[in-house]
């Protein structure tokens, strides 16, 4: 299950069209600290567009949907940490996948929880 956290007015870049993304944020998962060795909690996030009105998408907010985020491999890209400000070059990213664990290239219908 994913939860939707939070919701987003974006640009389309290719022709100024303005759209709402929502944020989706996984199950919580632990993960170990290369730096420590310490296992902290964590979860992955994605965002994904939608047709939906800003005050439609923030009723939203809270609500769950099936499936994951899964991670994909991409191109190398710089990534710059927040906290930090560090750069570092990442080959993933994560997106939405309706069935659990499973990337899907082709369109889906869902009912939400």
């Amino acid at each position: 299950m994913v939860v939707i956290t939070a919701c987003a007015l974006r640009t389309r870049a290719s022709d100024g069209k303005e759209f709402v993304s929502l944020q989706l944020e996984g199950d919580p998962v632990f993960v170990q600290s290369m730096e420590t060795g310490r296992f902290y909690l964590t979860s992955k996030r994605c965002s994904i567009t939608s047709t939906f009105s800003e005050e439609r998408a923030l009723t939203m907010i809270g609500k769950t949907l099936p499936g994951s985020i899964v991670k994909v491999q991409t191109e190398p890209y710089d990534y710059v940490i927040p906290e930090t400000g560090e750069v570092v070059k990442l080959a993933h990213s994560f997106q939405y996948s309706p069935e659990e664990g499973v990337a899907v290239h082709q369109p889906q219908s869902f009912e939400m929880a």
